[in-house]
């Protein structure tokens, strides 16, 4: 079987505007809301517990009645590359929002949509991008020990 056989690929849905299609497609629109917010809670979790453990071993290292360490930066390491890996979540998931929402607002989803092609920021976006920023600025923080 070719692909002219299957047809083209942006003619290999049907899309019928009534109410069951019109609710399919909110549903996947709210699962893609509901996707960026479970990266978003993951990425606060990464960074959060990057910042605590350099912190915590920190303040550990100037207590005078604690051994010395063996690996004296290994807490320094794993908290950066846990903040590291929070922006790298964060980006990802803003990407992956973003491409999966243009691909809804295509103009052969219009129909189902019931709406027209309004892009308004939505909270979680911006909370992504502010996170992004809170990550970079613990991310400097930790490198350069302003914290």
């Amino acid at each position: 079987m070719t692909e002219a056989d299957i047809g083209a690929p942006q003619d290999r849905f049907t899309v019928h505007a009534n109410a069951s299609e019109h609710f399919a497609w909110l549903r996947t629109r709210l699962a893609v809301e509901n996707t960026l917010m479970a990266w978003l809670r993951t990425a606060i979790s990464l960074i959060g517990f990057g910042f605590a453990i350099v912190q915590f071993f920190n303040r550990l290292r100037g207590a005078s009645e604690a051994r010395p360490a063996l690996l004296p930066d290994a807490p320094l390491y794993l908290g950066l590359a846990l903040i590291t890996c929070g922006i790298l979540a964060l980006v990802v998931s803003l990407w992956q929002y973003w491409s999966v929402v243009r691909y809804l607002r295509r103009e052969m989803f219009a129909p189902v949509a019931g709406v027209a092609n309004v892009n308004k920021p939505l909270a979680a976006v911006g909370t992504a991008v502010l996170l992004i920023l809170i990550g970079l600025f613990a991310l400097f923080a930790v490198l350069f020990q302003f914290a």
